[in-house]
């Protein structure tokens, strides 16, 4: 039954991408990319000065998402070999047709949840 279940998840797109972009940080992540490659300091810097901040990334989480996001084909992960060690992330083309979508979303939250909405949304949950 099981893997019934995930054929049909795989046929479904928007299943799919569900799957590919769950997590707390993925798609904050692949914002912040997409102003060039970022090293894994600057990009938990970037998660926690965010608009509302993040008291703390646990670092588990934060390399967790970063190899999701590698295994989806969204980023690149480069390993410069050398002491101390220095690896930088950056967009793969797929990472890098995704911004739009996340600008989208992005826009579309600034319209609709700055109008106070988001008490009318949670409370119709």
């Amino acid at each position: 039954m099981g893997q019934a279940k995930s054929t049909l998840t795989c046929r479904c797109p928007v299943a799919a991408f569900q799957k590919m972009i769950s997590g707390k940080y993925k798609l904050r992540i692949v914002w912040d990319l997409k102003d060039g490659p970022r090293r894994y300091g600057e990009i938990r810097t970037g998660l926690l000065r965010g608009q509302d901040g993040t008291s703390e990334i646990a670092p588990r989480v934060l390399s967790r998402e970063l190899k999701a996001l590698t295994e989806s084909g969204l980023i690149d992960r480069k390993d410069y070999g050398v002491v101390p060690p220095k690896v930088e992330y950056r967009l793969t083309r797929k990472g890098k047709s995704f911004v739009p979508v996340i600008g989208a979303i992005r826009n579309w939250g600034s319209r609709h949840l700055a109008q106070g909405n988001v008490v009318e949304m949670v409370a119709a949950e």
